[in-house]
Formats: C-alpha cells, structure tokens, sequence
C-alpha cells in the first residue's frame, strides 16, 4: 500500500491524498482546489498528478474548498467512482460548489477584460456548472461512528473534526496481505471550545495519521472576546470616523460565527445601530445548513436557541443577492459594515469592495481567519503599504485589523489534544500536512516530544510505500 501527497504537501491548501492498495484499488482522500498560490495557482489546479479515471473511491472530509473544489474538474476528467461525506457536508457542497463555478466564471471574465486591453492570453474556468451537477450526482452520505464498507477489504467511519457543519476525520480500516492496517485523516481539526461547534471527537487507535498542522507552531492568544472586538472596530470606524468596514469571510463557518457574535452584542444592547450586508449569495443558504443541523451546535448555542430562535439575525442585518445590489454598496457612502467572500480576500465580491475602499483612511479592513501568505488577505496582514487587485496597483490607506482568536482551525494545543488518546507506541507514523513547512517543523518536534516515534512532512507528489 501507498499514501501520495497531491496537494496541502508543505502548504495549507489544495488538500490531495491517494491511498493506494496492493491490489490497484485507489482511494482518495479529500480533492482540493489550490487557492493564493500567486502566478502558481493555475497550474496547481490545473494538473493532479494522478489519473483521475484510475481513482475507484473519494472520500471528503468537508465542504471548504481548499478540500472540496476540484471535485467537478476531477469528474470532468473520468473520474467515475463514489464520493463519500457525511450529510451536512453534503448539504454544504450542493450550494459550495456551484457557487465555486460561478465565482470562477465571474472572475474570469472580470480578469479577461483587463487581458484583453494588455493583449494577454485569455483565462478559462476550471469548471462549469453542467459539470458541478454531473459530480454532486456521485455523492453518497454516511453518518458520523457509522462503519461503511466500500470494498470487501476496505471500510470507513467519519468522526466530528469540530472545524465546520459537517467536517469529519476519516478513519480508514484496510485488510491487506493478511494484515489490517488503521489509516486517519483528520480532515481539518477544530477548536476545543468552538463558538458554534462542539469539540473534535476521540478515535480508535491508528497505525498511521495525517493530521493537518496549520497553527502547528501558534497558540490563539485570547486577547479579549469577539465580541469586543466587532465593537471596538464598528464603532471606530463607523460611527467615529463615518466610513465602512469590510470583512473578509468565507461564507460557510466564518460568517454564521460573526453573525452569531453580532447577534450576542444586540441581545446585550450594545450592537453599534448601523446597517450591515451579507455580501455572499452563498452565505444566506449555508447559514440556513446550519439552522438544519442543530445536532453540531455546542451547549452555549443549544442554550442561545431557547431565547432566540435564529441567533444569526438581528436589527439592520441585511443578505444581498444580485449584482447590481454588490455594486450599489461601492456607491453609497453611508457607514456600514460588509461581510463577504472569500475569507482570503482572494477572490469573490468581497475583492471587489477591498478595491473599492482600500484608499480611504476612515475605512477598516478587518481580517477574521488564517490567509495563505500570498493571497491578498495575506498581503495585507503582513502590512504591505502596495497591493495589486485585478492586476491594478492600490496604495493601502484604510485600516487593517484582524481578529487572531476567531481561527477555525485548532492551534498545537487543540491538534495535541486531538491525538492526545492515541498510544504513541502504536501510530508506526504520523504525516503532517495542511502546513507551511517551517510550520510543520516546530510541530513535528512537539509531537516527537509526546513520545510518537516517527513523523514526516511528505513534499508535494511524495509517494510513501510500504505502509
């Protein structure tokens, strides 16, 4: 058996593992797209490093889509087999992935235009929404501790990640030459004390895991509540300064935790009586997922909902749908607040309001979760004072804030914690991947100090046999 690294390999996107038995049954392990790889990007993307016809078998472990978004373009290229996922997933990935498609036509043609006057090659989209359609048509739910056989020697169950609605560690039991062999997956690990979530759940022994390692060498400082911050950075920047603020927010998990936040600051009467829009036609059907899904809400919520029965609404909350209404927000000068896509500012309408208000000192740029370094959320976090957007140079006048505590992804405590049950002299190896690989090197010497033998950091198509 092999396990090869197609993707999160030294990087925290792109997410592309291929378990592959002795006797040619190939199993893979989620099928990211790669997102803020600067002039990288298109290639990653565009070529796997596998033959998806020869994958009999793909199991995801959730809905982003630096794990989901090559789905449909693996499809288009004669992968045929079963995709796995658990049932919120699979709610998620119904709307996720047609609204990737429709993202990626739309910034495409907006990106061609400007190609066009410079006389440049023009772009094509990864995917159309006619392919989306034919590779939703191979998904298959499974429940959470439920054991799925896919082969005669082959079986599954999903366990809570705690990182979204719907996200699952994946542990694999293969019979092989007369032995059984444990694979984990983490998928990506989630916070122990998650503002929505309930915590990621213990697993059965393994021989080997992947964990992703993304704050592997970072602990969330708590440096106040979320809630004090929104209000902090509303109220400066709205009602001091009368300018708006812009949050970049992937719409699946970052913004239901922002509108939940917002929400607790009206139930206290403290909510800044400003408007604020949900730039995100995604955003609005994710958040009704969630609102389907109560199961994977967390007790503090459970108790939210017996006094309110939609703790992600509130006065002056507004969803917007089309265009022309996107558009209409660059024109009205009014203070407010504007939550969109993509948590990156890589991509989406949200890139569209950072250009817009990028030079205007009175407004803020508040950043809520991990960026890749060289998208354009990382450009701004690292305080670049120049950033390119749409292929135009833009001075950075407004303010950059970020919110550190807000993360999704757990920090070396929670991902320590995660395979905190396991017996260290039973995991033969451990993988990091989903990390930066300076990242990777501090985690894997902390994971060394808890007593686990063997930990590699495999680099992008690495092929490990033997297992």
């Amino acid at each position: 058996m092999t396990i090869t690294f197609h993707g999160a390999a030294r990087t925290v996107t792109g997410s592309k593992h291929l378990v592959q038995l002795n006797d040619g049954t190939s199993i893979l392990l989620d099928c990211g797209m790669f997102q803020g790889m600067g002039e990288h990007t298109e290639g990653l993307n565009e070529h796997f490093g596998f033959n998806p016809e020869k994958v009999d078998y793909l199991i995801l472990s959730h809905a982003h889509i630096d794990h989901c978004g090559l789905i449909p373009r693996l499809v288009a290229e004669g992968f045929r087999g079963t995709i796995f996922c658990t049932p919120p997933t699979f709610d998620l990935v119904n709307i996720l992935l047609m609204d990737s498609a429709r993202i990626q036509m739309q910034d495409t043609e907006y990106s061609n235009k400007h190609r066009r006057k410079n006389n440049l090659p023009l772009l094509s989209a990864l995917y159309t929404e006619e392919e989306v359609m034919q590779a939703l048509s191979l998904f298959k739910s499974v429940d959470y501790h439920q054991d799925y056989a896919i082969t005669p020697s082959v079986k599954f169950n999903f366990t809570d990640a705690g990182h979204l609605v719907g996200s699952a560690a994946v542990h694999l039991t293969i019979e092989e030459d007369g032995k059984q062999t444990h694979i984990t997956f983490s998928g990506d690990v989630g916070r122990y004390g998650d503002i929505l979530l309930k915590s990621p759940q213990t697993f059965a022994q393994a021989d080997y895991i992947l964990i992703e390692s993304t704050y592997g060498d970072s602990l969330h400082k708590e440096t106040g509540s979320i809630e004090d911050k929104l209000l902090e950075v509303i109220n400066n920047a709205c009602l001091i300064h009368k300018g708006k603020v812009i949050i970049p927010a992937f719409s699946v998990g970052r913004t239901q935790e922002l509108l939940y936040a917002l929400n607790g600051l009206e139930l206290k009467g403290l909510l800044p009586d400003v408007r604020y829009y949900v730039d995100s036609p995604l955003s609005e059907k994710a958040t009704r997922v969630l609102m389907d899904h109560p199961e994977v809400y967390n007790k503090a919520v459970s108790d939210v909902l017996k006094i309110d029965a939609n703790p992600f609404d509130f006065k002056g909350l507004r969803f917007i749908q089309s265009t022309v209404e996107s558009k209409a927000l660059n024109d009205d000068p009014s203070p407010c607040v504007i939550i969109s896509a993509s948590g990156m500012a890589e991509a989406g309408r949200v890139k569209h309001h950072i250009k817009n208000n990028i030079g205007n000192k009175n407004c803020t740029i508040l950043m809520v979760g991990y960026c890749e370094p060289n998208s354009l959320g990382g450009r701004l976090l690292r305080g670049e004072k120049e950033v390119t957007i749409y292929g135009e140079r833009f001075e950075v006048e407004a303010q950059v804030e970020s919110v550190k505590s807000m993360s999704a992804h757990g920090d070396y405590d929670d991902l320590l914690h995660f395979i905190s049950n396991q017996d260290p002299g039973k995991v033969k190896k451990i993988f990091l991947v989903h990390g930066e690989y300076e990242v990777q090197q501090h985690f894997r010497e902390k994971i060394l100090a808890k007593g686990f033998k063997d930990v590699e950091i495999p680099y992008q198509h690495q092929k490990i046999a033997g297992l």
